[in-house]
């Protein structure tokens, strides 16, 4: 009979007092051929989309797939939760049929690139079956900072990659002394990694890019604050969408070029597109752009603008990413380490952006 192992599944908290957090016992999976065995160190927290649904039916709207501002946490706006799947550990276990050169050896510490036909949860010992998946650590960097990046941190670089194109090709439009202006929306984990990533790949062209933060919480605007990279327009929920409109634009000195929202509500995507210029592109996850493009795309189009979805950026970029947080070139954002038995809380409180930085849960206390 196989051992068994904890499973802790996270799924979308799309209504306030529906169970999202579902912990369980799985048999310990054998360890393929080719493959090998993670026993799984920390965990982001990070859910799993629920199939989608008419929303109509939940709330009444017509907007098929939107999320209404009645059902969208503040921590889902502020992207301080949003969907992915990390995690860091310990190689447990090789396949029997990996050879002696393989670069990988028992005790390694690893994270795992997040590929397709992964389990729906977090489970406390994990297979791959391709080793061109895992990644090695720098032994300096903490398996709680490793555990960030498979998901929010590569998911914040491709987006930044992104805006970076659209900029150069605004900058060979433009004469040479032109300005950009990048408008990052939350001060959750995905911003806070968008606006490290940007300010770290933007460098070559500080005096040209301008950057400036959309906070949407008190405590959003003291952290934003403290990074000494960007300008800081606070968005207070009790003020007419015409005046946040004009404070974004007095903040950012007129229209701006790029905006990087990983807010989740068309009130965010909305607003985002008035401060954006003609021309200007907005660039958003693809569980929101599935959701919300249809309702914008005409607007878009009227005002010659773009949204563009993103996903999880590449392998490459991934151990780009590693040797990039491992060297200190660039700094991950603060976090707080949870034991994994305290998920349900620790998504509660992400839910209302209770959290500084990012949360990590923790399996087992290896360091």
């Amino acid at each position: 009979m196989n051992k068994l192992c904890r499973q802790l599944s996270i799924e979308s908290p799309l209504i306030d007092g529906q169970e999202c957090v579902f912990s369980f016992d799985v048999p310990v999976p054998e360890v393929p051929p080719k493959g090998a065995r993670i026993r799984v160190v920390c965990a982001g927290a990070c859910y799993h989309p629920r199939p989608s649904v008419s929303l109509s039916r939940l709330h009444g709207t017509s907007i098929e797939g939107d999320l209404p501002e009645a059902l969208a946490h503040h921590g889902m706006r502020n992207a301080a939760l949003f969907p992915g799947y990390e995690v860091s550990g310990i190689v447990e276990s090789l396949g029997s049929e990996i050879s002696s050169e393989c670069e990988f050896v028992i005790g390694d510490r690893v994270i795992m690139y997040p590929y397709e036909g992964l389990p729906n949860g977090y489970v406390e010992y994990l297979v791959v079956h391709d080793l061109k998946y895992l990644i090695k650590l720098p032994d300096i960097m903490p398996l709680s900072v490793a555990a960030m990046l498979p998901a929010g941190a590569l998911l914040a670089m491709n987006t930044v990659f992104a805006a970076h194109e659209h900029v150069q090709n605004l900058f060979r439009e433009r004469n040479d002394t032109s300005m950009c202006k990048i408008l990052i929306v939350g001060t959750g984990g995905l911003a806070l990694w968008a606006l490290r990533i940007a300010a770290y790949h933007f460098t070559n062209m500080k005096d040209r890019v301008t950057i400036t933060i959309a906070s949407l919480k008190d405590d959003g605007f003291t952290m934003a604050q403290e990074f000494q990279l960007a300008n800081v327009v606070q968005w207070s929920e009790d003020l007419y969408e015409k005046q946040l409109i004009e404070r974004t634009m007095d903040a950012c000195d007129g229209h701006v070029d790029v905006v990087i929202d990983f807010g989740t509500t068309s009130r965010s995507l909305h607003r985002s597109m008035q401060c954006l210029s003609k021309g200007g592109i907005v660039f958003v996850m693809k569980e929101v752009a599935n959701r919300l493009l249809p309702k914008f795309s005409r607007r878009a189009e009227e005002f010659q603008q773009n949204i563009k979805s993103i996903e999880t950026g590449s392998l490459e970029q991934l151990r780009e990413l590693v040797q990039l947080v491992g060297s200190g070139e660039i700094e991950p954002p603060p976090h707080t380490i949870y034991p994994a038995e305290e998920a349900f809380d620790v998504v509660q409180k992400l839910c209302h952006s209770e959290i500084h930085g990012r949360a990590i849960l923790r399996f087992y206390p290896t360091e």
